[in-house]
């Protein structure tokens, strides 16, 4: 009979390989923190990822990305301590980073080819698989409200543009004058873009091409966050501007549900900053909880497998936050850096920037 049970056991292993699969990392072992039944708090945040190296900030500026971060961190974190939901800690974080200039979100958000500033967020609930998002907003201050509006006060997933606007007028949500937008660095930042675009189309006679100047090389600045509640509920986030310089009413990742953002009980929540034309087309949020649902992979296994591996072998850049539902933290990025904040396993935030901080 012993011999039996052996056989059988073998048996399970060579036709489910994922079992032990989840129990191996492809580098750090990944500690179950808590069963589903009892899930600790979680939250994490991002501002963006990009060329961010070591030196690029002065020391001040510096200080006011970790401070912003601490502070939307902490917010999310103790609306979840007093009860408030995964949704409620992922608006309130998202909110504080659309009202900062730093961020290329809300207040900051960077520069069209026309001169405009463009806003897109979506919101997700990990309970329902109910999902809001909008794109293409010229006056509401913060999208990702008017996104969760569109989840929880309309029959549809996505709204675009005036007649996402004008379900914001039906809502009362705060509506500003475009020119609470602008900012000096970001229509800096644009102004130069411009210019090296107008070089460059001098000496080409192929104006078609995606010049260099085009490029998102350093323009990732799409804010999120992702969240676990004491009822065991994800949720996930997130807003941008957009890519400096963008035209022809492009939209990219941060809005469309399974590329920037997603959220599922039974796995993840997850959100991303980077190149969103290669997000979109590697549905990286879906995949990463895909990864985790049919091959048995943590949730930093398959981020990294997604970022590291899938994302860059395309040729895109940029990274991910995410939290599965025993509250294990996920981050990865292939860029140089990317802002970011989490409350660790004493309740404790973490503020980072750079690679591999310590």
């Amino acid at each position: 009979m012993k011999r039996l049970i052996g056989y059988l056991f073998v048996a399970v292993l060579l036709l489910n390989p994922t079992i032990l699969l989840a129990q191996k990392s492809a580098g750090t072992e990944v500690k179950q923190l808590q069963g589903p039944q009892n899930p600790r708090l979680g939250f994490v945040i991002h501002g963006g990822a990009g060329v961010i190296s070591r030196g690029s900030l002065s020391p001040e500026r510096e200080k006011e990305y970790r401070a912003k971060l601490e502070e939307a961190v902490m917010a999310g974190y103790k609306a979840l301590q007093a009860g408030k939901s995964s949704l409620d800690a992922v608006e309130i974080a998202i909110r504080i980073l659309e009202d900062s200039p730093l961020f290329n979100a809300g207040k900051g958000a960077v520069f069209t080819n026309e001169g405009k500033n463009e806003l897109d967020a979506s919101i997700m609930d990990g309970k329902t698989l109910g999902a809001g998002a909008v794109a293409g907003l010229t006056r509401v201050r913060n999208p990702i409200t008017l996104a969760r509006a569109v989840m929880e006060k309309s029959e549809h997933v996505m709204m675009v543009g005036a007649g996402a606007e004008k379900f914001a007028e039906q809502q009362k949500m705060e509506l500003v004058d475009p020119k609470y937008f602008w900012t000096e660095s970001r229509w800096n930042a644009l102004q130069k873009i411009l210019k090296e675009e107008k070089e460059k189309e001098e000496k080409s006679k192929d104006h078609g091409k995606l010049i260099e100047a085009e490029k998102p090389a350093n323009k990732f600045g799409t804010v999120g966050a992702v969240a676990l509640d004491k009822d065991g509920n994800l949720a996930a986030g997130t807003s941008t501007g957009g890519m400096t310089n963008k035209r022809f009413g492009r939209v990219g990742d941060a809005p469309i549900i399974g590329a920037g953002t997603y959220a599922n009980n039974a796995t993840c929540a997850v959100s991303a900053t980077g190149w969103g034309e290669f997000f979109i087309r590697l549905s990286v949020a879906r995949d990463i909880s895909s990864l985790m649902e049919y091959r048995a992979m943590t949730v930093q296994q398959a981020a990294d497998l997604v970022i590291k591996t899938k994302l860059q072998k395309l040729g895109g850049d940029g990274g991910v936050i995410a939290i599965d539902k025993f509250g294990n933290i996920g981050v990865s990025f292939n860029s140089e850096g990317m802002y970011r904040a989490y409350i660790n396993a004493e309740g404790k935030p973490v503020v980072e920037i750079y690679g591999a901080e310590k």
